[in-house]
C-alpha cells in the first residue's frame, strides 16, 4: 500500500530485499535480490507491474522511453514490455550481472565473459568475443554506436556487429565497474586492488589513483562529465575532470556513511550527489563546492531505521530510495537544492 507524509512524496513496500532502483521518465523499477522486480508509477508509487527472474537480480535498466525494462542476475536475462506486460525470460545459466540500453531499440546484457546486444523481442544482434574473465559492467560510446566492456586486464571496446574490440585500454587488474563520461573523452574504472583507472580516450594515455582503504564498485560521472564521484573508502571522492583532468589535483572528501551501499547525481547538471550507507544515512551533497581537498558536510540528511541498499534520482525534482527490509520511499528535492 502506498501512503504520503509529510517528508516523503510516497511509501510502499516490496517483499524481499531490494538489490537496484531504475528509473525512466514516469516509472521506477526496484529489483529485489530473489528475482522479482516490481514497476511503480515514479509520482504516486503505484504499481504497474512485476516481472521474475529466476535465480536471483543483480541489475535493473529501463529504454530511455520507459517502454522495456531490462534485467540480469545470476541465471541469466529477462525484458518487460510496458505496452502488453509481456515476459521474456531467458534462463541461460549464465551470470550476468549488468545492462545497458544503446537507445530504445538495442541493449547490452553483461552474459559471462561476452557483451550480448538484443533487440525489445530478445534477439541476440550480435556478440562480442569471449573476454578473459566475467564481464563485470558494460558502457555505450559514441551515441550507441561503441560497446565497452569490463573486464580482467583491458576495457575492450567493440564497434556495432564486431566480434573482435576495436580498442582496448588495458590495466592487470580486475575491473568491477565502468564510468563513461558524457564528453566522451575519458573512461574510467573502479577496481579490484582498490584503485581507479582513468584513460583519456583520444590517445589512450592513462594514469591511475591509488591509496584507497578497500576496493572500488561505484563511479559515476554527472551530466557535464566534469565531476566523478566515486566509492571505496568511509569518504566518497568526487574528483575534477575539468580542463586538463584530475592529474596532480586532489578529491574533495565527503563522509557520512561507514560503508557506502549507492551514489547517484542529480540530474541537470545541479551538481547535487546523494549518497547512502549501510548504518541508514541519507545525504545530500553539494559536491563540487569548495577547493580540491576540501571535506565537504552534507547539505541534507537523514537517519533511517535500517541499511539503504539502492537509490536513484526519477528526474531532477524526486529521489527514490529502497533499503534492507523492502521499504520504498520517494522524497522530494529541498527547495532549497532544487534550482
Amino acid at each position: 500500500m502506498t501512503t504520503t507524509t509529510a517528508e516523503t512524496t510516497w511509501t510502499t513496500a516490496v517483499d524481499d530485499a531490494p538489490i537496484a532502483v531504475a528509473t525512466a521518465r514516469d516509472l521506477v523499477a526496484v529489483a529485489g535480490a530473489d528475482g522479482t522486480a516490481w514497476i511503480l508509477e515514479a509520482t504516486t508509487g503505484q504499481p504497474v507491474g512485476t516481472v521474475t527472474l529466476p535465480g536471483g537480480l543483480l541489475a535493473a535498466a529501463f529504454s530511455p522511453d520507459a517502454a522495456h525494462l531490462a534485467l540480469a542476475g545470476p541465471a541469466g536475462h529477462a525484458l518487460w514490455r510496458r505496452a502488453d506486460g509481456r515476459v521474456l525470460v531467458e534462463a541461460t545459466g549464465v551470470w550476468s550481472s549488468a545492462v545497458r540500453w544503446a537507445s530504445a531499440e538495442r541493449v547490452a546484457v553483461a552474459s559471462g565473459r561476452r557483451g550480448l546486444v538484443l533487440d525489445t523481442d530478445g534477439k541476440q544482434l550480435w556478440a562480442t568475443e569471449s573476454a578473459p574473465s566475467t564481464v563485470t559492467d558494460l558502457a555505450w560510446m559514441r551515441d550507441g554506436r561503441r560497446l565497452a566492456t569490463s573486464a580482467y586486464g583491458a576495457v575492450r571496446c567493440y564497434e556495432r556487429h564486431q566480434t573482435n574490440p576495436a580498442a582496448e585500454y588495458r590495466y592487470l587488474g580486475s575491473h568491477l565497474a565502468i564510468a563513461l563520461a558524457p564528453t566522451g573523452k575519458w573512461i574510467c574504472t573502479g577496481n579490484q586492488d582498490a584503485s581507479i583507472h582513468i584513460w583519456r580516450t583520444r590517445d589512450g594515455s592513462d594514469l591511475t589513483m591509488h591509496g584507497y582503504p578497500d576496493k572500488i564498485s561505484r563511479l559515476a560521472f554527472d551530466d557535464t562529465g566534469f565531476w566523478l564521484a566515486c566509492d571505496g573508502a568511509p569518504d566518497i571522492t568526487v574528483w575534477d575532470f575539468s580542463g586538463k583532468g584530475p592529474e596532480g589535483t586532489r578529491p574533495r572528501s565527503l563522509r557520512a556513511h561507514e560503508t557506502v551501499t549507492a551514489l547517484a547525481w542529480r540530474p541537470g547538471g545541479a551538481r547535487i550527489l546523494a549518497s547512502a550507507g549501510a548504518e541508514g544515512t541519507v545525504a545530500l551533497w553539494k559536491a563540487t563546492s569548495g577547493r580540491g581537498g576540501a571535506r565537504l558536510h552534507p547539505a541534507q540528511e537523514r537517519e533511517l531505521p535500517d541499511p539503504v541498499t539502492a537509490l536513484a534520482w526519477a528526474g531532477p525534482g524526486l529521489l527514490v530510495l529502497a533499503d534492507y527490509e523492502g521499504r520504498v520511499q520517494a522524497w522530494p528535492t529541498p527547495r532549497a537544492m532544487a534550482r
